[in-house]
């Protein structure tokens, strides 16, 4: 979950490590840190507590320079946000580090080391790595050697980036359950825990692969394999532009993303439909290999993601394809019934999901799966390259740490997968031309939904002093509610909860009183009347009703707020529905004054178990 980023050049990195750390922010603000060997080969370090602007005020007030440095942003495990907690952490002067990742063994190596008489200044698992390296480099007198030995000790995930004062020509990295990526330069190299932060000064990238270990010297860099192998990693040059993590005029990045869906919904749409026909070739090579083998589908993901796959499972079941949804946490953790001829299908806006890539690498051992397909945000990803078909998303790089347009590409890209089952199960050329059509509609429609933003920016001037809010959905609106729920939770922290609406009289009703806002989408389908009879449920006991609604649904309740949505499509209902919630859960939490984009507590990329 937190960030890494190092440099070694012949110039000052101080900047660019100062530039990577503002843009790996979405994995992790509770504090941020720099160590650099200066010029007289000392090391230098200065940390803060907070975002990264208030490191940048301390390198201020104290400059440090130096040709080679790394750098962190932290999203707190093993203790609390404070600045002895913060990275890099120190041995001594022997040696500077940072981390990615969770130590399982940290309290058996803390203890021996303690008894070898190094001592501890933080909580983090991370201090235990600073000083078994260093007390490797007794032995070894090389940092890469004691790097390499240092790892065979550690139980759990981590990305590694070390530097030794003494060795001021090499940055040692690994990688074992958390992303690394090195970038390639002239006469000078990066390393980070993805691209995003090394735009600026390069899009040449070497992809680490588990288990990786790397020596990154300024005219270059060797790669060596678990086995301790020198082996050749591709250069890659990567598919994102540096200039598309700029806010633009928006005053918030998930605004801006939020206002991005009709263009990049239009993107994941692009090349995959023609003339009313799905093209599902342009999945991938072995996508129609995979699919025509596939008599069921087991969706695994995680929060948002999950969410989408609930949605998908709708739309698979009525193509006539068993479906089972699950988050990915549990997945890895019970024992799994493979019916054979399954998919294994995971979702991942970033491709790194620490519990997704563990089921999807757990889901190799079961018989019953025909192959792994993965939805997904990132090319470069640790997801896509283990998996054996992968549709990407295109929707760009997404900051906010509340996914928006990452969940509405995922739909869309679930929507195009159903479809192709549903064609192999016997959906009929004139139902498939009308369903590509209305997917080819989508991105106007959203467009159209957009255009309410300030009607909605005046609905959520109830929600100012509100508390709780409760979200109801039937169908495939129900995890439609989940993530209405969801982003509210996220971004404002009013305690927010989703339930079927027909499960009001199992419980929630009791939650319902003049206090309570009730959240729900009325689509024009088959369970609107069963819906609207469950709102005169929530108006009898005194709760305050905000609708969504088709043009032709008629309301007849008291107390209630509706914005009105035209022109909606049946089967692409859910994506539409979507966006007034994204925009509701946002002017809200700009009302309570949160940080929207940083909500507190959270990370974008959750590579942490």
């Amino acid at each position: 979950m937190c960030g890494i980023v190092g440099a070694i050049a012949e110039r000052n990195v101080t900047p660019v490590l100062i530039e990577g750390l503002k843009r790996l922010e979405y994995r992790g603000y509770d504090s941020a840190g720099i160590a650099i060997r200066g010029d007289d080969g000392a090391l230098e370090r200065i940390r803060s507590v907070g975002k990264v602007t208030e490191l940048e005020k301390r390198l201020a007030e104290t400059p440090i320079v130096g040709a080679l440095g790394i750098a962190h942003t932290r999203w707190a495990t093993h203790g609390m946000p404070a600045e002895r907690n913060a990275h890099p952490h120190l041995s001594g002067e022997t040696v500077a580090i940072v981390h990615n990742g969770i130590i399982e063994n940290h309290v058996e190596l803390r203890q021996e080391l303690q008894e070898k008489g190094y001592r501890f200044s933080s909580e983090t698992d991370t201090e235990v790595i600073a000083h078994l390296l260093a007390s490797l480099l007794d032995e070894e007198e090389d940092i890469l050697t004691a790097t390499r030995e240092a790892v065979k000790r550690l139980v759990g995930a981590y990305a590694l980036a070390v530097i030794c004062p003494c060795d001021p020509d090499r940055l040692i990295v690994t990688r074992a359950g958390s992303p690394l990526v090195i970038g390639v330069g002239i006469g000078e190299n990066f390393i980070a825990s993805d691209v995003f932060a090394l735009l600026p000064v390069t899009q040449e990238f070497i992809f680490l692969e588990e288990g990786d270990l790397a020596e990154v010297r300024r005219d270059g860099a060797t790669v060596y394999d678990s086995e301790g192998r020198v082996v050749e990693r591709p250069v890659k040059r990567s598919q994102v532009a540096g200039g598309v993590t700029d806010k633009g005029p928006y005053p918030h990045y998930m605004l801006k993303e939020i206002f991005e869906q009709p263009a990049v919904i239009a993107e994941t749409l692009e090349g995959r439909i023609r003339k009313g026909r799905l093209l599902e070739e342009a999945f991938g090579a072995r996508s129609r290999e995979l699919l025509d083998a596939t008599r069921g589908v087991h969706i695994i993901a995680c929060g948002t993601s999950y969410h989408a796959g609930l949605v998908a499972r709708y739309w698979l079941e009525e193509a006539g394809i068993p479906c089972m949804v699950e988050v990915a946490s549990e997945y890895r953790y019970r024992k799994v019934v493979v019916p054979e001829g399954t998919l294994f299908l995971s979702i991942s806006q970033s491709g790194e999901t620490a519990d997704t890539l563990a089921a999807l690498r757990g889901s190799r051992a079961h018989a019953g799966y025909v192959g792994a397909m993965t939805i997904c945000n990132v090319p470069e990803s640790s997801l896509v390259r283990e998996s054996d078909v992968a549709v990407m998303t295109r929707a760009g790089p997404e900051i906010g740490v509340a996914s928006t347009k990452a969940f509405t590409t995922q739909l869309v890209a679930l929507r195009l997968i159903s479809l192709a089952l549903a064609r192999r199960n016997g959906m009929d050329a004139a139902t498939e031309s009308r369903l590509v059509e209305e997917l080819e509609s989508l991105p106007r429609q959203v467009e159209v939904v957009l255009g309410l933003s300030e009607a909605i920016h005046d609905m959520a001037q109830a929600f100012g002093d509100r508390d709780n809010a409760l979200f109801l959905g039937r169908g495939t609106f129900y995890p439609i509610a989940l993530e209405g729920a969801l982003k509210l939770k996220e971004i404002s922290y009013i305690h927010a909860e989703a339930y079927p609406a027909g499960e009001l009289k199992h419980g929630p009703l009791a939650l319902v009183d003049e206090r309570m806002p009730v959240v729900c989408a009325l689509p024009d389908d088959p369970l609107l009347e069963k819906v609207l009879s469950n709102l005169q449920e929530v108006r009898a006991r005194g709760g305050e009703l905000f609708l969504f609604s088709d043009k032709n649904v008629k309301v007849e309740l008291d107390r209630y707020r509706n914005l009105v949505l035209s022109d909606i499509c049946p089967s692409t209902a859910p994506i539409v529905y979507s966006v007034p919630l994204q925009l509701l859960a946002y002017h809200v939490a700009v009302l309570k004054g949160t940080d929207v984009d940083q909500p507190r507590n959270l990370a974008k990329s959750v590579t942490v178990e």
